[in-house]
């Protein structure tokens, strides 16, 4: 639903067409106030029915619902408007709704300004929201669109116009989960009546109990930079108000590299840390472009594949943009055709390929092995299918809807092990934003789980020309 306001009179949402292809059941999402819906929008909906993309999906979805309330309606009652109920695959544990669907059954003759002529799509809904709200007093008449340009066209008309907010995971993508808190000074003189410690099979774990220890998250990292007694831990469980946590592995160690890769920096460790760890079936790590996310993702997943075999092979995909469209009639098999949406890939395997042992003829080995574990699969082929015991890695996963994610995450099968690395800064889908990024999404929801992990890598490590570029760029 949209943020609600306070107003006295009972409020009218003019819905455009890219609210319903975002998110079909936008339609139940209103609570108790009303829904229009303009013919050019149902015109709109009809057009983007055909093919396999995900919007094509929404729409045909959206028909389905106004076909479901529409069924043995008669004239009368589509002109007063169409019950809006809560069906049970829409919405758990709520009342049923008192709003209604409206449907554009006369001709609105209010013309707009000579700037803005009535012949597209977007001036024919903004002519239709004028002329009930200038029609129409008892009410207030909202325009809801994800199209900014619309509803600043609105806005110069004097209609008010919101974006559709439902899907928005939180307010603002600053107080997304980062992954690792800092101890606050003086956190041991505070707690030190209050922390037991122990050893077992070669891992350190300390139970601290307190104020501060019910406030951590599952698998959430612990630091202090206190001069001359470093600590880095991850939380491994809670029990009210104290929490049992354990000594990480020290990944920036030259004994401890994986696939010949060190930890450059605390997040990096961290991430090391969660992608080496069996115990955690899916990661998710944020960061801006050259943070290290693809390499170290690539380099954890060839040690447990090639060397500990825990896995069979590494699957990688990513979103083709437009997300969801067919990757086209490029000639080839279908990791040749996602070839040219895998530069990233290309390059982080000439790093870790790049051994001088055994010469040219050394390198082509390794080469040929490591690409011969590695898959690249379409997002656009996901739907159905079962990974066993693969290590999936999701690039770019700022450009998946909340949707989009769930229909990758839940083909994981036994032994499988599910990545997801991007940068909610740079997300390339229509209508999709930081706070409504399927990546956003699955950070927030799975940071209670135990079997799952977070960390937002900070610094660049790329060159230090590329980090300075980032910083005065």
């Amino acid at each position: 639903m949209v943020k609600k306001k306070h107003h006295d009179k009972k409020r009218l949402f003019v819905l455009d067409t890219n609210v319903l292809m975002h998110d079909p059941t936008a339609l139940f999402r209103f609570e108790e106030h009303d829904i229009y819906l303009p013919m050019v929008v149902l015109e709109e909906l009809d057009r983007g029915k055909k093919g396999v993309s995900e919007v094509a999906r929404n729409v045909r979805q959206v028909s389905r619902f106004l076909d479901e309330l529409m069924s043995d309606k008669g004239e009368g009652e589509i002109d007063q408007g169409l019950e809006l109920p809560r069906p049970s695959y829409v919405t758990q544990g709520q009342e049923k709704g008192a709003g209604r669907l409206f449907f554009q059954t006369r001709e609105h003759t209010l013309d707009l300004p000579k700037s803005l002529p009535g012949t597209t799509a977007d001036n024919s809904i903004l002519a239709t929201a004028l002329a009930l709200q200038n029609g129409r007093t008892d009410i207030h008449v909202t325009l809801v669109s994800k199209d900014i340009n619309l509803r600043i066209k609105a806005a110069v008309l004097g209609i008010p116009a919101e974006d559709y907010f439902n899907d928005q995971v939180l307010d603002d993508v600053n107080l997304l989960f980062q992954g690792a808190s800092e101890l606050p000074a003086g956190f041991w003189e505070k707690h030190v009546k209050s922390v037991d410690s122990w050893s077992e099979e070669g891992r350190t774990f300390y139970r601290i109990t307190g104020p501060d220890a019910a406030q951590w998250h599952l698998n959430q990292f612990l630091y202090s930079t206190t001069e001359g007694e470093p600590f880095e831990a991850i939380v491994r469980s809670r029990d009210g108000d104290g929490a049992v946590v354990e000594l990480i592995n020290d990944y920036t160690s030259q004994h401890r590299s994986i696939w010949g890769i060190n930890a450059r920096n605390r997040e990096q460790n961290f991430a090391l840390n969660l992608l080496m760890d069996p115990e955690i079936d899916f990661v998710t790590l944020l960061g801006t472009a050259g943070t290290g996310k693809t390499l170290l993702a690539l380099a954890a997943g060839l040690q447990q594949t090639l060397d500990e075999k825990r896995f069979r092979e590494i699957v990688m995909t990513r979103a083709t943009v437009p997300v969801g469209e067919d990757i086209g009639f490029l000639p080839g098999t279908e990791e040749e055709k996602m070839a040219p949406w895998m530069g990233a890939l290309m390059d982080n395997l000439e790093v870790l390929t790049q051994s001088e042992e055994g010469g040219d003829w050394g390198r082509q080995a390794t080469n040929d092995l490591v690409r011969n574990r590695i898959k690249v699969r379409s997002l656009n082929f996901m739907r159905g299918r079962t990974f066993l015991s693969r290590y999936l890695i999701i690039d770019e996963a700022q450009n998946l809807t909340a949707k989009q994610m769930k229909t990758l995450v839940t083909r994981a099968g036994p032994g499988s092990k599910v990545v997801c690395i991007g940068n909610v800064g740079q997300i390339d889908t229509p209508y999709l934003t930081e706070t409504t990024s399927g990546l956003t999404y699955v950070v927030d929801r799975f940071k209670e789980w135990n079997h799952s992990g977070h960390i937002t890598l900070r610094r660049g490590e790329r060159s230090r020309l590329a980090d300075f570029a980032a910083e005065t760029l």
